[in-house]
């Protein structure tokens, strides 16, 4: 025998509904009628309300509930009216406000209550309402959703085989005729798949395969809705139709988002196991979530980039990434108020950071002026700055944070640091802006490079010495401000400083070509000379300072006093010393060889370097270096040297000779050996140019076809030597043909 007892009445916390609780006491009775064994169970009934609102006639409405819900006794009609009149009135400034969910706990939708408390004991009944119709099929699978949502009920649901095959085969065969059924049976595999222990069960079913499929298709389904909405739109005369076919796709797109949530968290789940994932992105799995993020639905949003973050740090689905341009719909998401999505998002910017292809699309889409803005944030300044930094490697880009107000909240914290440790990121970021020149204004405007000198030099700070160094290498008015500094610079590399602070202090000052500054005066006040001179011994110092050394001797080399100074010093000739030693740096030797090229401009050093030195002999043999810079500089000083001594002038000239005749007889001599169908070793009637001759006969290389072959041979020698250089050039560039 079954009987209720103690019924209590109360209202619904969130929805317009009314709650019956109530207690079951089943009794079995004996052979007498006298009861043996009973027990009690705690039930709840929910009654929904969706008529009620403000012309509702309170008292029929309380009278038709206690009618119809047997449950509620008579004598309890004036409470009912009292809760009913609760309802109505009651404020509703918290059921609009959605509630905060991480991207893996998923969010309870519509469609989850029901009018019974799931029993466990009762999962065979359960597993046969999933055979019935489908609104049997949705009640069947929600009482089975709500005992799955228990944890201490998966244990053995999992035995269950004929409730986990019945629902695998249900959503197989009917999940396009429910979005609700759907949903459901895809939420009791997710409850599965939020515990790795289960996944093999939750894969043996195949069911993220199949919600790939599903969300494939609900894409698509969105597809159709928009293109049939934009057709009404653009017709006027329904007008009306759109309105009714708007609100029928909003409460669509409900229902498809809920489904989209339920099926990609359980899919970002599977992906935990890398076998899993490669399946996925075979099945386009990034395409897909690319797709999703022209949503709208917050939560979905953060679900969605959350998979993507998952799936960028694998290279194969980056590049997918940047196939499908999803930086332009993550830009679409900057800056939101949703704290998880924008956290979320930043960190995905910040993986696809790394590859340059991507920063280009980041700056395209406008991220720089969005991502700067959002510096002020302090929750995620971190993030910005190192996606910030990452776009500012490329110099490309550099110039763009010049129209920002990026570096003003750079220098702005730079100056609250005090004389506290600097957040890497932050003075890493405005050492590469430092090195544009537009940038480097902005910096200096006001008082910036006064503070930075300031904090430089009082606590020895490398790092801010290297961004002042950076500053210092543009010409224009940044480099004029620096004239007042020059002291402070110089004095740090007379006293025993650590060698990396000493090369930031030497290179700023080796940046200062500035016509007006008195450098004589430097090198006398500060004892620069000897120190320079101590430095270029191989070995000295670490080789970073010794090419210091060598610039800033470029650099003063500029003023013929300072050259002179120079060459009395015996620098000159520890110059050619070290470039004996770091004759296989090219950074070394280009520098070395700028020095000379600077010296040889001043008669009282051209004279020692090309007297009293092997310079031009060392600057010959390098004439033909490999590195093209060194090349240039070589033959800028050689030319100088061959225009103010005419011995080494005829020493320049034959050496030229020498090495072009030289090439131009290899290329030929190369060109003989080739294949005998090669176009250039022959005319166009197919006769060889060089017949069979010596080519050293063929006067016809040599002169213009006006020049008689009868000349004397001391005037044949001359005209030779003189236009050898060009005749081999020319030669040269009609084989390049």
């Amino acid at each position: 025998m079954i009987t209720s007892c103690d019924t209590c009445l109360d209202v619904h916390p969130t929805e317009k509904a009314l709650i019956v609780q109530y207690e079951l006491e089943a009794t079995i009775l004996g052979e007498m009628g006298d009861p043996m064994v009973g027990e009690r169970k705690e039930c709840q009934k929910i009654i929904r309300l969706k008529s009620l609102n403000a012309n509702t006639d309170i008292a029929s409405l309380a009278r038709k509930v206690v009618e119809e819900c047997r449950l509620i006794h008579p004598s309890k009609l004036p409470e009912v009216e009292q809760l009913l009149f609760y309802l109505l009135n009651r404020k509703k400034s918290g059921n609009d406000k959605r509630e905060k969910h991480s991207p893996r706990d998923l969010a309870p939708f519509e469609g989850l209550e029901l009018d019974e408390e799931a029993n466990i004991n009762r999962i065979d009944h359960y597993v046969e309402l999933l055979y019935e119709d489908i609104p049997e099929k949705v009640r069947g699978a929600t009482l089975i959703l709500h005992l799955a949502r228990n944890p201490d009920n998966l244990e053995e649901l999992l035995q269950n085989e004929t409730a986990l095959g019945a629902l695998a085969r249900v959503l197989r065969e009917d999940w396009k005729q429910s979005v609700d059924l759907a949903t459901t049976i895809i939420y009791v595999f997710f409850c599965f798949s939020s515990f790795s222990q289960f996944h093999g069960q939750v894969t043996h079913y195949k069911i993220g395969a199949l919600c790939m499929n599903i969300i494939e298709h609900e894409l698509k389904r969105y597809d159709l809705w928009q293109d049939e909405l934009q057709k009404k739109a653009a017709n006027q005369n329904v007008k009306k139709e759109h309105e009714k076919a708007f609100k029928k796709y909003q409460g669509l797109l409900i229902k498809q988002e809920q489904l989209l949530r339920v099926a990609l968290h359980l899919l970002l789940n599977l992906a935990e196991d890398t076998r899993t994932e490669l399946k996925m992105r075979n099945k386009n799995i990034v395409h897909t979530l690319v797709k999703t993020l022209d949503r709208e639905d917050e939560e979905l949003l953060v679900l969605v980039v959350s998979f993507l973050k998952k799936l960028s740090i694998f290279l194969e689905n980056k590049n997918d990434m940047a196939e499908t341009y999803a930086v332009e719909k993550l830009a679409r998401l900057l800056p939101c108020k949703h704290e998880d999505l924008l956290n979320t998002t930043l960190r995905l910017l910040l993986n696809l950071s790394f590859d340059t292809g991507l920063r280009s699309q980041m700056v395209q889409a406008g991220l720089i002026p969005k991502l700067s803005s959002l510096l002020a944030d302090e929750s995620q300044r971190q993030l910005c700055m190192c996606i910030l930094y990452h776009i500012s490697v490329d110099d490309r880009f550099k110039s763009m944070f010049a129209y920002t107000d990026c570096i003003p909240q750079l220098m702005k914290m730079l100056f609250d640091c005090g004389e506290s440790p600097m957040d890497p990121e932050l003075i890493s970021f405005c050492i590469n802006l430092a090195a544009n020149k537009r940038n480097a204004q902005v910096i200096c405007e006001g008082n910036g490079l006064k503070m930075l000198m300031k904090r430089g030099l009082k606590l020895k700070d490398v790092l801010t010495m290297k961004m002042i160094r950076n500053v210092s290498q543009h010409d224009g008015p940044t480099k004029n401000l620096f004239i007042d500094y020059v002291g402070d610079l110089a004095a740090q590399t007379g006293v025993e400083e650590r060698e990396e602070y000493v090369i930031e202090c030497l290179g700023t000052l080796a940046n200062l070509t500035i016509p007006d500054l008195d450098w004589e005066l430097v090198l006398k006040e500060y004892n620069l000379v000897p120190f320079l001179k101590d430095r270029l011994k191989p070995g000295s110092a670490e080789d970073d300072l010794i090419l210091e050394v060598v610039i800033m001797i470029g650099t003063v080399s500029m003023d013929g006093s300072c050259a002179a100074m120079m060459a009395k010093s015996g620098i000159i000739s520890a110059l050619i010393e070290l470039l004996n030693a770091q004759q296989e740096d090219d950074e070394f030797v280009c520098q070395i060889v700028y020095v000379f090229y600077k010296m040889v401009f001043h008669q009282a050093t051209r004279d020692v370097i090309i007297k009293d030195t092997q310079a031009p002999a060392y600057l010959i043999d390098l004439m033909h270096d490999k590195n093209a810079e060194i090349r240039k500089v070589c033959d800028n000083t050689l030319d100088i040297i061959a225009e103010y001594d005419e011995e080494w002038g005829r020493k320049i000239q034959s050496e030229k000779f020498r090495w072009h005749n030289s090439q131009w007889l290899e290329m030929v001599d190369n060109r003989a050996m080739g294949d005998d169908g090669e176009p250039f070793m022959y005319g166009d009637d197919g006769e060889p140019f060089m017949h069979n001759g010596d080519i050293l006969e063929r006067r016809d290389l040599f002169y213009s076809a006006g020049t008689e072959g009868g000349r004397e041979g001391e005037r044949e020698a001359e005209t030779f030597s003189r236009d050898s250089t060009s005749s081999t050039v020319q030669v040269r560039r009609e084989v390049g043909r």
